[in-house]
This record gives structure tokens, C-alpha cells and sequence, in this order.
């Protein structure tokens, strides 16, 4: 199970162990039989070879056959009443060849596990139940975690004799380390030492949340093979995770030997569904405890797992409690001040109260804000570009330098970091100064194992001899308390954030309606009142044309004309921006059904189509639907539409119009066709915008027209869009919101 490349001593490392498969290792300890059946016919399957020795029945004689072989009519009628009934949980005792056994059933996938252990007689049979009272009473009492603990080890080992009893308690990174300690007097003490995560492996973790309770009964003993190895029902090795005899990893037991350990008890430390930590007995000979003490051991676990789940959150309570009240304090400073970092630091509550910490950042809009013992601001900046490339909401550590090597440099400040992403450019940090502590190990750390030649495996450590070493760069651990107040706070803070963002987007919002109203209040009025020169200066130039144009050079009479169009031209400007201001200024619709045909033909005489395009070639659908809508407005859109699609084809070799209706995109909508000079797809969007053109200085216009055409079409709920390639025409679609009434 092993992997060969470990003979190699530079590869040399425990993570096999991690991998090794101890639930299907395929043997069991010595004191008890482990018997396999098929649960459809009660088949014997698989058997330990011990069975023999127990049983007084060679194992080979019990494969094949039915469990009544072994138990006997009444005795297999009982258990399979008990199976029936589903109360596996509970032990049967059953007589086989005049020795009394426990028989213990599980299901393991398609298999019906059963275990056997020789039943023992108790002295007292009122001992651990009053045991575990005196124990309940003691848990009860105790008024701190470290009491809680010493209470345990005290107990445990006067209930259940073992040499040395322990709470080994797993750090975030599983290493564990002995917080309590009942021994021996001859026995020197390991509390306080610390041992690395390998020592128990995360697949030995996994099971202990299972099992909750595991004996090693003998460290000397010899294994039993179970046979077949293979399982018959699944063709597989056989998982025996659940089995209190299941055998154990050659490894442990060499690790055991070496601590001097002649048997152990090991019940799981469960806290919050978690594995908190494990009550750890040891006993320098053999020591067995049946199903009943196991069961009190587990009973008494259980017990001190939820009161210490009760210390723990009443601690978390008080603690959670004075954070609810600084955040409340924040959330409120916030709500009446505009300025969030202002709220957060310069209050009379400080967002580095909210959880412990040395200092705190906050980076804002480019700026940083900083309060008590942080890095510097140039620091500060290119640990924030490492955090972003972690692309995480938050950022959690208590040795920066082992992943950030650059903070180093200020361990003293800021060895631990919590960082919260508000958005891309806000975030806030909690930094905890260096503790420089001393840590006693049981054992060189960095020694974990050693290749075995004799055995051709690997080997645990064979010290454990106090080690010390000094931890540097590693700040006090964050609690998940923490982690869950500040989520809280960044949901406080984003809302804080948001709600100020949508009152400046509101105030904004309500400044430019204002200005956009006094916008188009001077640009009618300016308008309004350049109308009065530019019409005086046209009635002076008419005059000037017809008094003194024969005392005129040709060049003058030119330049007189040229100032009599420019004239014209700013006439036609100034009626359009007027016309499209009345637009913004009105939103008075004079609805009616107009017919759609009869209102082209006006606009075309309006337009002098046939004078001014003699040679362009009109052509309207016969049928055109009426229209609902303001008549004047809507002549106004057709009038800019019509003139546009004229006056660009006009220097087509045969120009052609064409004006009806078809579908798009399932909408009935109105048409405007030209073979002219086109739109290039980058303007289709900008040419509805004021005074934007996409045509050259070889056609009139004064840019306004279409954003006439598009404001007529919004006020009616209606939409328009042009689909065009330059030199090869324009095709104009719009409709318009309001239903027709008559088609």
C-alpha cells in the first residue's frame, strides 16, 4: 500500500499514509471474529480465520453456510427479528459452543456485517451509569473550555483505568496539541506538546466522525486475515469502516510502539459537526474494553462535545454580541455621512473595533485610510495588487509572508490580514501583529518518518522527546465568528454604498431635467429672437436685389445672391430648432385617425416633389393603413423623411423611391426606400442625433431632421431604425405605439 519510489530518501514523506485505504484493509484485530453474510439468504460469506479459535469450528467449514450453522434456530429467530426491526444499534448475546459472545450487526453496501466479541461479566452493572452521571454533573459545572477539559481526562481515567488519558486538540491546519492531561505518576507529562497533521491522517479524521470511537486493544497483536479478501456479493475489498474490529495500519501500530503505547482508546471531540479534537487514552500493556465501555466512551464524548458546543457559543455569543453593537454603530454612522470612509474612521466607533486586530486600511476612490498598526501606503498598494490577482471577495491569512514573501519586511504589523472586496475599487482591511510563540512538539516535526529497509516501508518517527522551535510571521488565527461578521458588514456597507449612489444619481438626475429644461427654454427664446434679424436682413437683401442690383458687378450680384441663401439657410435652421424645442416642450398629443395616403400626397406637393425631382421615380403602395396619431406631427416626419430620400438619390442615374408597408420582427411597420447615396453602418445610430450628419457638404440640410422624425415617432411610443450600405441606398422602418383604430 505503500508506493515504491519512498526507498528513495529525498522523497521521502507521509502523504501515503494520507492515501492509505485503512477502511478496506482487509484484516481485523484479534479480539473478536468478523463474519460476512448475504442479507437475502443469511449465506456466510467472508470469516476471520480466528473464527476457529472462537468458535471451536474451522473458518474454512463456516464459508458457505447458513448463519443458523453457527447460531441455532431460536438464536438465528431472534436475530433476524432484531434485523426486521432495524435496531442494529443494539448487541445480542448469543451462545456458540457454551461461550457467550456479543454479536454486532451492520450493513456494509450490499453486505451484512457481523462482529463477535466474548461477552465479559461486570462486577458492578450500575458502575458507568453512575459514572456518567457524576461525569455530566462535573461537565456541567465547569465554568471554562480548560476546566471542561481537565474535568474529562480526571474522569475518563478514573472510569476506565487507562494510564494516561489526553484532549488533543486539531488546529486549523490539523496539527494537534495536548490542552489537558490525567496520568500516572511514573509517566512523564506530554501536555502542552504538539504534533504534526500526519500523525493522524485525514482519511483517519474522516472515519473518526463515522465510528466516533476506536480501541486498539493490543498493539502486539497479530492480524487476522478475513477470507476470502475479496467480497463475493461485490467482487471488491471489503469496507469494514464500520467494524469495531477492523484491523489497523502497520504503520500506527509501529507509532504506537514507539511512544511506548501498549493499548489506546481514541473517542471523537464532534463540534458543530465538526472534528473538534479526540479524548486520547493510552495504557502501557494490552487493555480491552467491551461494547458497553466502549459505548459509555462514546456516551461520555458525546457529553463533553456538547458542552463544550455550550462553553464555545456562549463565549461566541458575548463575543458576537459586542461586534452586532459596534456594527449597528457603524451602519448608523454611515446612514448620516455621506462620506463612508469619514463614517468608518473618524466616528465615535471604528471599523477596526469590529473584530480584534492592530490596525485596519480602507481604499477608496485611489485613496487609502489607515488606522493603527498597518504597512505602509506603498505597501500597502502592492499587497492590494496581489489580493486582486487571488480574484476572491475576501482575502484570509494569519502568515502573510509564507504566500505574500514581500510582507516580510512587516511582519510586526501586519503577520495576519482579512481583506473584504466591496466592489473593484473599495476595499477594506484588518491586519494582526506578529506573536512570536514557542512551540513544544513531541518529536522533530521535520522528522516525520524514515524509509524502513527491513521492512521496505515507511516508518514514523521513533522520537518523542520534547522539541522546541519558534514560530515568527504567524499572527493570532481568525475565527469563523470573524469571517461571518464581516460578511454581514460588507452586505451593511454595499447597501450603504448603493442607496448613497442612487440619492447622487437622483439629486443628478433632478439637476439635469432642470438644465435640460432651461436649455431648451433659451433655445427656443434664442431662436425666438434671432428670427427677427435674420427676417430683417432677408427683407434688406430683397430690397438691395431689386434697387441697386443693375448698379452691381456679376460678382457682386453673386455675392449678394450668396448671402440671400445663406439668409435662407439660417431661416430654415432657426424654424427647425424652434419646431424641434416645441417638441421637447410639448407633450399635448392631438390624437386622431388620419389617412395615411392623402397625407403623403400633401406632403409631396408641400415638398414640390415633381419640380425639384422630375426624373425621380415614385411609387407608393396602393392599400396604405391609416394612421393614430397627431396629423401635423406626423406630417412633419413624413415631410423630413420624404425630402431626405429625395434629395439623396437625386444624383442617381435613375433615382427611385418607394414608401409602403411589411413586417418585422412580427410588427406591421411603415417603409421608406432609396437607391441613394447610403449610410455607412457606423452612423445609423448617430444620424437620429441633432445636428449630426452622415452626408458631405454636396446636399443642404441643417442636421435636425431626423431628430425631428425620432422625437415624433417617441412621442407616439413608437420606434425607428434605418438598414443601409453606403451608394447603395437607405430603407427607413418605423411604427408607431398607438394602435390604428381603422386599416
Amino acid at each position: 500500500m505503500i508506493s515504491t519510489s519512498l526507498k528513495d530518501p529525498d522523497k521521502l514523506d507521509l502523504e501515503n499514509c494520507s492515501r492509505e485505504p485503512i477502511h478496506i484493509i482487509g484484516k481485523t484485530q484479534s479480539h473478536g471474529v468478523l463474519i460476512t453474510c448475504d442479507p437475502k439468504n443469511l449465506k456466510i460469506t467472508q470469516v476471520g480465520e480466528n473464527a476457529t479459535w472462537f468458535f471451536g469450528v474451522p473458518f474454512e467449514d463456516l464459508l458457505g453456510k447458513e448463519l443458523w450453522y453457527l447460531l441455532g434456530e431460536k438464536q438465528l429467530e431472534e436475530f433476524v427479528e432484531m434485523l426486521i426491526s432495524k435496531e442494529l444499534t443494539v448487541p445480542q448475546d448469543v451462545l456458540i459452543n457454551n461461550t457467550k459472545f456479543l454479536l454486532l450487526a451492520h450493513y456494509s453496501g450490499p453486505n451484512l456485517i457481523l462482529d463477535f466479541e466474548p461477552y465479559q461479566e461486570v462486577d458492578n452493572p450500575f458502575f458507568f451509569q453512575n459514572q456518567l452521571t457524576l461525569i455530566l454533573n462535573k461537565f456541567q459545572t465547569a465554568t471554562s473550555v480548560n476546566q471542561l477539559c481537565e474535568a474529562a481526562t480526571v474522569l475518563t481515567k478514573k472510569m476506565f483505568g487507562y494510564n494516561r488519558v489526553m484532549i488533543y486538540k486539531f488546529d486549523e491546519e490539523w496539527n494537534g496539541e495536548v490542552i489537558a492531561e490525567s496520568k500516572d505518576e511514573e509517566m512523564g507529562s506530554w501536555l502542552g506538546l504538539h504534533y504534526p497533521a500526519t500523525d493522524i491522517p485525514a482519511q483517519s479524521r474522516q472515519l473518526f466522525l463515522k465510528t466516533r470511537v476506536r480501541i486498539i486493544a493490543d498493539v502486539n497483536y497479530t492480524a487476522v486475515p478475513i477470507v476470502p479478501e475479496l467480497s463475493p456479493l461485490t467482487g471488491e475489498p471489503l469496507d469494514i469502516s464500520g467494524s469495531g474490529l477492523r484491523a489497523v495500519s502497520p504503520i500506527h501500530i509501529e507509532y504506537l510502539k514507539n511512544m511506548e503505547v501498549g493499548a489506546s482508546l481514541s473517542a471523537a471531540i464532534i463540534v458543530k459537526g465538526q472534528l473538534w479534537g479526540l479524548i486520547a487514552c493510552h495504557h502501557k500493556t494490552a487493555k480491552h474494553l467491551d461494547f458497553y465501555q466502549r459505548e459509555s466512551c462514546r456516551f461520555m464524548a458525546q457529553m463533553f462535545s456538547t458542552e463544550l458546543t455550550l462553553q464555545e457559543n456562549t463565549s461566541l455569543i458575548s463575543q458576537v454580541k459586542h461586534s452586532e453593537s459596534i456594527r449597528r454603530q457603524l451602519v448608523a454612522q454611515m446612514n448620516n455621512e455621506s462620506n463612508v470612509v469619514k463614517a468608518l474612521s473618524e466616528g465615535n466607533v471604528k471599523f477596526t473595533q469590529l473584530i480584534s486586530c492592530g490596525g485596519g486600511a480602507i481604499f477608496m476612490k485611489d485613496r487609502w485610510k489607515v488606522i493603527g498598526l498597518t504597512p505602509e501606503v506603498k505597501q500597502l498598494e502592492s499587497l492590494l495588487n496581489f489580493i486582486k490577482e487571488q480574484s476572491e471577495s475576501h482575502f484570509l491569512t494569519r502568515n502573510l509572508s509564507a504566500v505574500f514573501p514581500e510582507a516580510n519586511a512587516y511582519k510586526e504589523a501586519a503577520s495576519g490580514v482579512i481583506s473584504l472586496k466591496i466592489s473593484e475599487n473599495i476595499y477594506i482591511f484588518w491586519f494582526r501583529p506578529e506573536e512570536i510563540q514557542e512551540v513544544n512538539w513531541g518529536g522533530n516535526p521535520q522528522n516525520k518518518a524514515f524509509f524502513n529497509e527491513k521492512e521496505q516501508r515507511i516508518s514514523p518517527r521513533l522520537s518523542f522527546e520534547k522539541w522546541s522551535e519558534k514560530l515568527m510571521g504567524v499572527s493570532k488565527a481568525w475565527q469563523e465568528t470573524d469571517k461571518d461578521i464581516l460578511r454581514a458588514f460588507k452586505e451593511n456597507i454595499s447597501y450603504v454604498i448603493v442607496v448613497q449612489l442612487q440619492k447622487e444619481v437622483e439629486t443628478l438626475n433632478t439637476q439635469l431635467v432642470e438644465a435640460n429644461k432651461e436649455l431648451k427654454l433659451f433655445s427656443y427664446g434664442l431662436s425666438h429672437d434671432l428670427r427677427s434679424p435674420v427676417n430683417g436682413m432677408e427683407g434688406i437683401l430683397k430690397i438691395f436685389e431689386e434697387d441697386y442690383s443693375k448698379e452691381l458687378s456679376e460678382e457682386g450680384r453673386e455675392l449678394v445672391q450668396m448671402c440671400m441663401d445663406l439668409n435662407k439657410k439660417m431661416n430654415d435652421l432657426i424654424e427647425n430648432i424652434l419646431e424641434y424645442s416645441r417638441l421637447n416642450n410639448s407633450d399635448d398629443l392631438k390624437v386622431s385617425s388620419v389617412d395615411t395616403k392623402e397625407l403623403i400626397e400633401e406632403v409631396l406637393k408641400f415638398v414640390n416633389a415633381k419640380g425639384s425631382y422630375p426624373k425621380t421615380a415614385l411609387k407608393i403602395q396602393s392599400m396604405l393603413p391609416k394612421m393614430e396619431g397627431d396629423r401635423r406631427l406626423l406630417f412633419q416626419l413624413w415631410a423630413n423623411l420624404l425630402n431626405n430620400a429625395l434629395k439623396y438619390s437625386s444624383k442617381k442615374e435613375n433615382p427611385k423611391v418607394e414608401v409602403g408597408t411589411t413586417v418585422k420582427n412580427g410588427r406591421e411597420v411603415f417603409f421608406i426606400k432609396d437607391n441613394g447615396i447610403g449610410i455607412h453602418p457606423d452612423y445609423w445610430e448617430t444620424i437620429f442625433e441633432t445636428f449630426k450628419r452622415a452626408v458631405g457638404s454636396g446636399f443642404k440640410g441643417t442636421g435636425i431632421g431626423l431628430a425631428i422624425v425620432k422625437k415624433v415617432i417617441e412621442k407616439h411610443n413608437g420606434e425607428i431604425w434605418v438598414e443601409s450600405k453606403p451608394d447603395q441606398g437607405s430603407e427607413f422602418y418605423f411604427y408607431l405605439g398607438i394602435k390604428n383604430k381603422d386599416k
